[in-house]
């Protein structure tokens, strides 16, 4: 299903999109060497129940994981990428996290992630990765307009990963999000330019370059949900939840209020 978000929609897009930006920016101020990820778990429970929203994780269990996901934040520590269970560990110094965060809340569902390392130790490759992945997004959200295709967003995305080195996997990417978390069309981090369905303004994305330094493989934890680079290597994921408009993209989940593009 694609779904194409009235205006009505749009504003309570806005909300929420707000509120997990606000939540994923108070999440990272909050962690440091040894915070436990049960911890961040049940911050973000708060924020959300709180904020009187939903958490689209919870009850989550589609055919790819071992379901119900049944927390309310993916937190990926350092070869962990997507969909990171949290589970009884403490953050060290240098470890390089992964929060992966999305709610309902006003009928409309908004999505978004960050890699941050914590603490002091900072490692060069990991803040070239993490950045990688940043630019990659911002040059996907440029490509966002009415008229354009999927496929060029895709094509940006990879552009900017393979400029860096990175090797880009295809087997999970954006989609289009609205009153669910995950609707068509799924926007793939490679892609060629002028493929695709054509986006047009009421059309909510979201967009998630993710890379594993070295590798493209993926491995999957026992615990049937945490992707792990199959090398054990870093890995990074930044995303937003972007609506086209008629001039272009707005950005969703940026904290404390929306950013035009």
């Amino acid at each position: 299903m694609i779904e194409i978000l009235s205006p009505a929609q749009l504003a309570r897009a806005r909300v929420t999109g707000r509120l997990v930006g606000d939540i994923l920016h108070t999440l990272k101020a909050r962690c440091q060497a040894g915070t436990n990820l049960l911890e961040i778990d049940r911050w973000a429970k708060g924020m959300i129940l709180d904020a009187g929203a939903t958490s689209c994780y919870v009850d989550y269990a589609p055919s790819f994981g071992r379901g119900p996901f049944g927390h309310y934040i993916c937190t990926g520590v350092n070869d962990a990428v997507l969909h990171g269970r949290p589970h009884d560990h403490r953050l060290a110094d240098g470890d390089l996290l992964t929060l992966d965060l999305a709610v309902v809340k006003g009928g409309v569902a908004a999505d978004a992630a960050i890699s941050f390392v914590v603490g002091s130790r900072r490692a060069p490759a990991d803040v070239a990765m993490i950045a990688a992945t940043e630019q990659a997004l911002d040059a996907a959200i440029a490509e966002a307009r009415p008229g354009a295709r999927v496929g060029d967003l895709s094509h940006a995305i990879e552009r900017v990963l393979s400029a860096a080195g990175y090797p880009v996997n295809t087997e999970f990417g954006g989609h289009g999000i609205g009153s669910t978390m995950h609707q068509d069309p799924h926007v793939a981090n490679a892609g060629r330019p002028g493929r695709g369905f054509m986006l047009r303004p009421g059309l909510m994305l979201a967009l998630e370059p993710w890379v594993m330094a070295g590798t493209d493989r993926l491995v999957t934890d026992a615990d049937g949900w945490t992707l792990r680079s199959a090398t054990g290597s870093r890995t990074a994921h930044s995303e937003h939840t972007i609506a086209i408009t008629d001039d272009g993209a707005e950005i969703l989940t940026l904290p404390g209020a929306p950013g035009l593009r």
